[in-house]
């Protein structure tokens, strides 16, 4: 069904509560695991309804963060979001204290088991109240951002498409570009400081409502961190600092001296060519098409996948001035559907999209075929293999985007995935810091901010502006703000990621069955196993970066 004809209608959560407890009657009263199991798929089914409903609001908001209906829908699902999900975790909680539940295990998996023990370890319905007002405030954040209002070059543009310009070939448009995006995050400065000092104090109460000594607990747990802990994150980033900072240094200074450059100033951070980044050649209509032509040659698979797609018109990718900011993929239940919604701009960014959350929607639209919804679960270290992945297995198909200029995006593309992994770390480690000591002061957070830039991304000059100088880059990121905890996900996989690519180029057919089969498992093994059955290394195995530097140390040379 396209998404334009999918009906929608506000989710009775008093009647979902009628519905959820007559589940959990029936569930205590089964007499066999078999029994309990057929309850458990009419649990699948009711869950699939709400989800769907729920995310056509959200998905219809984002496309205009004007539309009044849909902003009263999305105010409703944040208020009710907390409750819901305290009446599934009742019901969980009776499936996990099953006297069937090996045979429940047998049907839904280990993993699905130790999901539901973090689940249970992350909510408690006392802190609902807490989790209504941290949604309210990360929705306060996104209509702060969406709704900027840039004068330039003639226009009032929102900080999505204010992108091309803060990458043109013109030094002197990417300074002003820079320039007018500095202006607005000053004007707004103090509100940036009010809303994520609340949400990090807000987030501390949680947990210590919980019983955790501060919200890392309870951030991992609830980021479903299910096969390691901070430990392993911490030798992933020491890892990092030591072998993949330098080699990512060696990129910069590369770029550098193709830029001609005197020394490389925070305009030029995404900049690689004198003559500009390659830019995406053909309207967003022909990008589609030509994602088409892609994807219906490089395998069977994602040749069905995409062309669902496209007859659904499962994508929402251009840019407008009332969308939200960024990208994303979500996914329809009741339609077996993936949704991609993103900002195209112009940009090589446009290209990206077809690749980055059509990896995403590849793997969703597979598992979308398993029964035991539970397999759909995916961890997001994992979910974004899936993503980063396919961008190096499309990379064959460039000149189709690109034309003449299909190298120039290859090389760009690979150097901007390894330099961003010390800025991924660097986030990660600034949340670590924050959460660890929650009442730093906004100034504080900044210093905390700028120390770190000096040990990931030494090469970083803010020159004399003001704001980022000092620390306030990191408000530019919504992943801070909504999603705490998330980003060190995207470092992990690109480690995966730059593995496929190293092998893609030996065995391409070879690398692609391995990529297959790391989507179908989904989410029915831990991420650990999972990548080691289809022949990756594990990030955090003590060599595994050094491995990974040396391996890609060629491409440089």
């Amino acid at each position: 069904m396209k998404f334009q004809d999918m009906p929608y209608e506000r989710v009775d959560f008093a009647q979902v509560e009628k519905e959820m407890k007559e589940l959990t009657r029936e569930f205590e009263e089964a007499k066999s695991g078999e029994e309990q199991f057929a309850v458990h798929q009419k649990f699948y089914a009711l869950t699939d309804r709400v989800s769907t409903y729920m995310t056509i609001a959200n998905i219809r908001f984002d496309i205009d963060t004007s539309d009044k209906f849909y902003d009263g829908e999305h105010q409703y699902y944040d208020e009710k979001r907390p409750v819901y999900r305290n009446l599934v975790l009742e019901y969980e909680k009776r499936m996990y204290e099953s006297p069937y539940r090996e045979y429940l295990e047998s049907k839904i998996g280990q993993v699905a088991f130790k999901n539901m023990e973090l689940s249970l370890k992350s909510m408690n319905e006392k802190i609902i109240p807490l989790m209504q007002e941290e949604n309210n405030l990360t929705m306060e954040y996104d209509k702060l951002i969406a709704g900027a209002k840039i004068p330039f070059d003639g226009k009032e543009l929102n900080l999505s498409l204010m992108r091309p310009y803060l990458i043109s070939q013109d030094r002197k448009v990417r300074a002003q570009a820079w320039e007018k995006i500095s202006v607005f995050f000053e004007e707004n400065a103090d509100k940036l400081d009010e809303i994520y000092d609340r949400l990090v104090k807000n987030r501390t109460k949680q947990a210590r409502e919980m019983g955790y000594e501060n919200y890392l607990e309870l951030g991992y747990i609830r980021m479903n961190r299910n096969c390691y802990g901070k430990e392993e994150v911490e030798a992933f980033r020491r890892q990092i600092k030591e072998y993949f900072v330098p080699f990512a240094e060696s990129l910069h200074e590369r770029r550098r001296k193709r830029l001609g450059l005197d020394r490389l100033s925070f305009i030029d951070e995404q900049v690689y060519f004198p003559e500009g980044n390659p830019a995406p050649i053909g309207s967003p209509q022909e990008i589609m098409e030509s994602g088409r032509k892609m994807y219906e040659e490089l395998s069977p698979q994602t040749k069905e996948f995409f062309n669902f797609m496209m007859e659904n018109q499962l994508f929402d990718v251009l840019g407008r001035k009332t969308k939200r900011a960024g990208g994303y993929m979500t996914y329809l239940p009741l339609y077996n559907s993936p949704f991609i919604f993103a900002n195209f701009n112009g940009t090589s960014g446009d290209v990206d999209v077809i690749t980055h959350e059509c990896g995403h929607a590849f793997q969703g639209y597979l598992s979308g075929k398993d029964p035991i919804r539970e397999h759909a679960e995916i961890g997001m270290e994992t979910a974004e293999i899936h993503s980063m992945s396919m961008e190096f297995f499309a990379e064959k198909w460039m000149p189709l985007f690109f034309g003449d200029r299909a190298r120039d995006y290859i090389d760009m593309h690979l150097e901007d995935a390894a330099a961003f992994i010390p800025y991924g770390c660097m986030v990660d480690e600034f949340q670590h810091i924050v959460y660890g000591n929650p009442d730093m002061t906004p100034a504080e957070r900044k210093a905390a901010w700028r120390k770190l830039e000096k040990e990931y991304k030494p090469h970083l000059d803010y020159g004399d502006n003001k704001f980022f100088g000092q620390g306030g880059y990191w408000q530019r990121q919504l992943h801070i703000y909504d999603y705490p905890l998330y980003y060190i996900d995207y470092c992990l996989a690109q480690t995966c990621a730059l593995q496929y690519k190293v092998r893609m180029d030996e065995d391409f057919a070879g690398a692609w069955e391995s990529y297959l089969k790391l989507c179908m498992l989904s989410a029915s093994d831990f991420y650990t196993n999972m990548l080691k059955d289809v022949g990756l290394d594990s990030p955090f195995e003590e060599g595994a970066i050094k491995n990974i530097v040396e391996k890609l140390e060629k491409y440089v040379k």
